[in-house]
C-alpha cells in the first residue's frame, strides 16, 4: 500500500518503519524541517531500540521519503494515518488542534476523481466523541455529499510502549478498530493481515476510550503495588515475595474475572478484607490513599445501580430482584449489594419481591443469619418460588447475578446488572 503518515513523533515514526518493514510505500508528513531534513539522511530523532536501523534501511530502499506538505501525494494514497499530538490542556483535557487542522488539510488536498474511498486512521488519543462529533463535521463540511465516497474514517488506537515500541508493533495485545456501521475495513485488514492478535471491530466511541481504560488500569495497578509495597516495608515484609505470590495467580488475581463492569462487590470477604488493610495502612502510617478510596467507590456504585434501576420507575411499582446472594449459587447474604439494592427499592415504597433458588431462610445460620434478618427483617415473606415469579407481571426485573436468564419472566422493564454495558465488538 501506498500510506501516509502525517505526525513523526514517537507513534507516528515507529509505524513508518514497522510498515516500511512490511513492503508498504510510506510518506512521512511532519512541520518540523529539521526532523525532515534527519529523516531524509536515513538518521532516527528519536531514541527507540531497532527502529534506527529500520528507518535507515527504508530510505535507502525509497520506501520511505518525508516531507513537510503531503501535496499531491495524497492522490496516490491507499490510506492515511494521523499520528499527530493530543496534548493535554490545562484541566487535563486533550488539544485537538492539531488532529482539526491535519483533518482540514486532508479534506481540502483530496481529489474528487478518487475511484476509491481513502481510509484516513487516527491514532492518536482522543476523548469519545470525537470522531462523530469533530472530524467527521470537519470532513463533511468540506466535502460535503460526497465524504462516504471519498473518505473512509478509522479510529485504531496504538498499544506501544516505548523501548520494546517494535515488539509491540509486531506482536500487539489486541487490534482495536473503530468504524461506522458494522462493516469491515479493507484497508486495515490489509495493514494487519500478518499480525496475529485478538481483532475487535467496534464503533468509534468504544475504540476511543480504549487507551483511557488501559492506560488508568496501568496507572492503578502502579498505585496499587507501591500502596502494598509501603505497607509491606512498614511491617518489615518482603514486598518482592509478596508480589511472586500474588503474580502467579493468574486464575483470579490476573484475569478478566473482576474486571467485568457489573455490580458491587460484597460477601463476606472483600469488604472486610479491604476494611482491615484500610485499618492497617492507616495504623502504621503508610498513607495508601487508594485502598482507601476502594469502599467509597463501591458504596458510590451502589447507589448508582439504585439510580439506574429507579430511572422512571413510578411509584409503589412491582419489582423482582432476581438473585439475593452476592454471587450466584451461594446463600451467603453478608455484604451483599443486592441485599442493600432490595432494601433500598422496600423503603422507596415500592413492592419487592425476590427470586434466588439458593436461598432458603430457614437454613440460614450464624452471621449470615443475623444480616439477613438485621437488613431484611421480612425476608421470608419476599422470597417467592420459580412459579410465583414466572406467573406474575412486574414493572421492573432486576437480574442481579444471572438467575434470570434461566427464568421465563414478564416485565415491563429488565435490568441486568452483569451487563451494564453492551458488547461493542467481538473478538475473531
Amino acid at each position: 500500500m501506498h500510506i501516509l503518515i502525517y505526525g513523526l513523533g514517537y507513534v507516528g515514526l515507529t509505524a513508518a518503519g514497522c510498515l516500511t518493514k512490511e513492503g508498504h510505500t510510506v510518506i512521512g508528513i511532519d512541520v518540523n524541517e529539521d526532523k525532515i531534513r534527519e529523516l531524509n539522511r536515513g538518521e532516527c530523532p528519536i531514541s527507540e531500540p531497532g527502529l534506527g536501523e529500520l528507518l535507515a534501511d527504508a530510505v535507502a530502499k525509497g520506501q520511505l521519503r518525508s516531507t513537510q506538505a503531503a501535496g499531491d501525494e495524497l492522490d496516490k494514497a491507499d490510506l492515511a494515518l494521523v499520528c499527530v499530538g493530543t496534548p493535554s490542556a490545562p484541566d487535563g483535557a486533550h488539544n485537538m488542534s492539531y488532529i482539526a487542522e491535519v483533518s482540514r488539510q486532508i479534506a481540502v488536498g483530496l481529489s474528487r476523481k478518487r475511484s476509491k474511498p481513502l481510509t484516513v486512521v487516527y491514532r492518536s488519543t482522543m476523548r469519545p466523541g470525537s470522531t462523530q462529533e469533530l472530524i467527521l463535521p470537519i470532513f463533511r463540511s468540506v466535502l460535503g455529499a460526497d465524504t462516504d465516497r471519498l473518505v473512509e474514517i478509522v479510529y485504531n488506537p496504538e498499544f506501544l510502549r516505548e523501548a520494546t515500541a517494535i515488539r509491540d508493533y509486531f506482536a500487539p495485545p489486541k487490534i482495536v478498530i473503530g468504524m461506522a456501521g458494522e462493516g469491515r475495513s479493507e484497508n486495515m485488514d490489509l495493514m494487519y493481515k500478518d499480525i496475529e492478535a485478538p481483532t475487535f471491530y467496534t464503533g468509534y466511541r468504544e475504540a476511543e476510550i480504549t487507551k483511557f481504560v488501559d492506560n488508568t488500569w496501568h496507572a492503578v495497578k502502579v498505585s496499587f503495588a507501591n500502596e502494598i509495597g509501603r505497607v509491606c516495608t512498614m511491617l518489615d515484609v518482603d514486598a518482592t515475595a509478596v508480589h511472586n505470590i500474588f503474580v502467579s495467580d493468574t486464575k483470579l488475581n490476573i484475569s478478566a474475572y473482576y474486571m467485568r463492569p457489573g455490580g458491587a462487590f460484597g460477601g463476606s470477604c472483600l469488604p472486610k478484607d479491604v476494611r482491615a488493610l484500610q485499618h492497617l495502612a492507616s495504623d502504621i502510617g503508610a498513607n495508601a490513599t487508594m485502598i482507601d478510596s476502594v469502599l467509597r467507590s463501591n458504596a458510590a456504585h451502589k447507589h448508582f445501580i439504585y439510580e439506574l434501576c429507579t430511572r422512571d420507575l413510578a411509584e409503589n411499582s412491582r419489582v423482582l430482584v432476581v438473585g439475593l446472594a452476592f454471587k450466584r449459587d451461594s446463600d451467603d447474604l453478608r455484604e451483599s449489594p443486592n441485599v442493600d439494592l432490595t432494601g433500598k427499592l422496600l423503603r422507596a415504597g415500592h413492592r419487592v419481591s425476590v427470586y434466588d433458588d439458593a436461598i432458603n431462610p430457614s437454613k440460614l445460620i450464624g452471621q449470615n443469619l443475623g444480616y439477613a434478618y438485621a437488613h431484611l427483617p421480612n425476608i421470608s415473606s419476599l422470597l417467592m418460588s420459580k412459579a410465583q415469579a414466572e406467573a406474575e407481571e412486574f414493572d421492573l426485573v432486576v437480574d442481579a447475578n444471572g438467575q434470570a436468564k434461566t427464568l421465563n419472566l414478564k416485565a415491563r422493564r429488565k435490568i441486568d446488572i452483569q451487563s451494564l454495558g453492551k458488547t461493542a465488538g467481538a473478538a475473531h
